[in-house]
């Protein structure tokens, strides 16, 4: 067994952050907020939002455990592996998988971009305004210890 020095209620409160993100993407969706929206801005609420919205949920859903892979901890590397992610999924729609959507359109991309900016930037005001949260920079305080079972299944 490898013993990681990680304290619980850390990792706790981060969750609790990300899961009220995710829980407001998710409403937004349920609710079709873009059902009472008209014209260009409908056309462009069904087109794009989803492009760029859930990036923010990935990359937040990453931070949560960043400090547990090494590298992940930096947002250069968190950007890059959910738009990376995000294009590869649009990449099989333009040769008819259907990953994450159905229908390929160059201009996900940008909003792919869009997406992980914003995220990048929710994840810097995050750290100002949560002493728990950190940014750009592998910060796992000392504390409680977690025991992570590597050779589990041996």
């Amino acid at each position: 067994m490898e013993r990681i020095s990680t304290p619980q209620p850390f990792v706790f409160k981060k969750m609790a952050v990300a899961i009220v993100v995710v829980l407001i993407i998710a409403a937004i969706h349920i609710f079709r907020v873009g059902s009472y929206l008209t014209g260009k801005l409908f056309i462009w609420y069904y087109s794009f939002f989803s492009d760029i919205i859930i990036p923010i949920g990935i990359y937040i859903l990453i931070c949560v455990n960043d400090y547990l892979i090494p590298g992940l901890g930096k947002w250069q590397t968190k950007a890059a592996l959910v738009f990376g992610v995000a294009a590869a999924s649009e990449i099989a729609q333009g040769f008819g998988l259907p990953i994450l959507g159905a229908t390929f359109d160059p201009l996900d991309f940008v909003m792919f971009g869009v997406g992980t900016f914003c995220a990048v930037g929710l994840d810097k005001l995050f750290s100002k305004v949560f002493s728990f949260w950190s940014f750009g920079e592998k910060k796992v305080p000392t504390g409680e210890t977690l025991v992570r079972q590597s050779k589990m299944w041996e």
